[in-house]
């Protein structure tokens, strides 16, 4: 089962804000962007790659 944090899209929307890591279409990781929530993922370097949730903000 995925979350909704996982295998975000570049221009779908951030469901929470905090630093999503850059995934490779076999699995690599990537750098860490800082996206805040409702605004939309940022291009990616290379096409066919995604973004993961890896440390939410901890502010409300």
């Amino acid at each position: 089962m995925t979350s909704k944090t996982s295998g975000l899209k570049p221009g779908q929307p951030a469901p929470k804000s905090g630093q999503y890591q850059i995934n490779g279409p076999r699995g690599g990781q990537g750098p860490e962007r800082t996206v805040v929530r409702d605004e939309p993922m940022p291009p990616t370097p290379k096409p066919g790659q995604t973004y993961t949730l890896v440390d939410p903000t901890k502010t409300k």
